[in-house]
């Protein structure tokens, strides 16, 4: 840029303008998932809606790419771009609770952790994500599923509007009444339509949750996943749960259960009991918790500053080889802070919802693939990603051929269409051509105007 642009920018936001050589660049421009390494031109760091709006026209009228960060904890790095503009939405973190009407607006930079803390002194919560430092805006635009997801459904279900910044610089309100294609689009369809500079959101009441973690050797997997799957597959829509393969932090490979049931405890005993019976219990930490404290529960193992690799989908079983499979992966794992997890956080509320009433679509699944490695040094990239990419590979006879958009990696374009379907895929382009012809919202996992309708 030059010095009369740079200067037009700084003169028309109230934030700070960042750029390469100024302390706190570098700061700003880093995310959770460092193997995503980019330096925008400039970081605009904005304040309000007129700072987004100033900025996002400012990138239009200069030819700059732009890219949006909110929390930023997306392993795809979808919150940097090279040499375009950052348009740095962390600093708007505001919420404010409505406890009469049940519902609660929050800035596009919020994080979960920000809303929960806000939202629990009244007692109330919406289905977040399982880390509290994800941003609530990523979460929320590509589905976002969370403990209570099969308790009221996902994230994009409990929204009740946006406000929006538009590609041509408007700001407008997307909800059932106003503009309901572009609030169709905004409940799944990612980044690709607007910035989002708030959300509301429904609230219900959360108290203290029964939860926690159950973990058994690892030579136990089959019987502790084959157990888990049968109680899965009875679940009230009250429990939220996971099956994973991963290593203590003493180095012990073990198999675990984490679960949480939104309900009373007493009744949550009964359905969890199985699980405490199915094989030899090295660790039972299962008890009443409040409700920050389960968000909280996987922010330790999913710190900022590692190097991450995912591959996912959606598994049409549990079972059939599967497990072994999985099992098989694991131990030929190049790093000790790996995840292979199943989800079970679909279903009740979330297949309740029609198929066609948001651009989340798949409604039909039960379960989640998850595999997560992650690692410090950068001489580990080769090895760790290859790890990933075979387990992806033999577990893929047990997929939908459907995928979570949101657990995209950098890499998977070529998905996108796993992530909607032919229909949903062509409903997506064509309010993109609507509403963001040119494609200046591309730095996301990308509905392209020119994209086929069939994905």
């Amino acid at each position: 840029m030059s010095n009369n642009g740079l200067e037009t920018l700084r003169g028309a936001l109230l934030g700070r303008v960042l750029l390469p050589a100024d302390d706190g660049y570098d700061a700003a421009r880093r995310i959770w998932n460092v193997m995503i390494d980019k330096r925008p031109a400039a970081i605009a760091r904005c304040t309000g809606v007129a700072d987004v709006v100033a900025a996002l026209r400012f990138a239009r009228e200069n030819d700059l790419a732009v890219a949006v960060h909110g929390g930023g904890h997306n392993v795809a790095g979808s919150a940097l771009c090279e040499g375009g503009l950052l348009i740095d939405l962390s600093a708007m973190r505001a919420v404010h609770v409505d406890s009469v009407g049940l519902s609660a607006r929050a800035q596009g930079g919020a994080t979960w952790g920000d809303y929960d803390r806000e939202t629990q002194v009244f007692g109330l919560a919406s289905t977040g994500g399982a880390i509290s430092t994800t941003g609530i805006g990523g979460l929320t635009l590509g589905g976002g599923f969370g403990w209570l997801s099969r308790s009221y459904g996902l994230a994009c279900d409990e929204l009740i509007s946006a406000q929006v910044v538009t590609a041509d610089g408007r700001v407008v309100t997307a909800s059932a009444d106003e503009n309901p294609d572009l609030f169709w689009g905004l409940r799944g369809g990612g980044g690709n339509f607007g910035i989002v500079t708030s959300f509301e959101y429904r609230l219900h009441e959360v108290g203290e949750l029964l939860a926690g973690l159950l973990l058994f050797p690892r030579a136990e997997t089959k019987q502790v996943f084959e157990a888990w799957a049968d109680v899965t597959a009875s679940a009230p829509d009250e429990l939220g749960s996971m099956a994973a393969l991963l290593d203590t932090p003493d180095g012990d490979p073990v198999a675990g259960i984490y679960s949480v049931f939104n309900g009373p405890h007493e009744e949550g005993e009964k359905v969890l009991a199985p699980l405490r019976r199915c094989g030899t219990v090295l660790l039972d930490e299962i008890g009443a918790k409040p409700y920050c404290v389960v968000q909280q529960a996987f922010d330790a193992a999913q710190p900022p500053g590692r190097r991450n690799y995912w591959k996912s989908h959606y598994l049409a079983e549990v079972g059939g080889g599967l497990i072994e499979a999985l099992v098989d992966r694991a131990a030929k794992v190049p790093s000790p802070t790996f995840l292979i997890a199943i989800e079970h956080l679909f279903g009740g509320a979330v297949a309740r919802i029609g198929a066609e009433e948001t651009a989340y679509g798949q409604r039909d699944v039960e379960h989640n693939l998850m595999i997560s490695s992650a690692w410090d040094d950068p001489g580990g990239d080769e090895a760790n990603v290859q790890w990933a990419r075979e387990a992806f590979a033999a577990t893929m006879p047990f997929s939908t051929g459907a995928v979570y958009v949101n657990y995209l990696n950098a890499q998977e374009a070529d998905r996108i269409g796993e992530a909607y379907g032919p229909e949903h895929t062509r409903r997506l382009v064509e309010l993109k051509k609507r509403w963001d012809p040119d494609n200046a919202f591309h730095h996301n996992q990308n509905i392209a105007p020119s994209m086929a309708a069939g994905g």
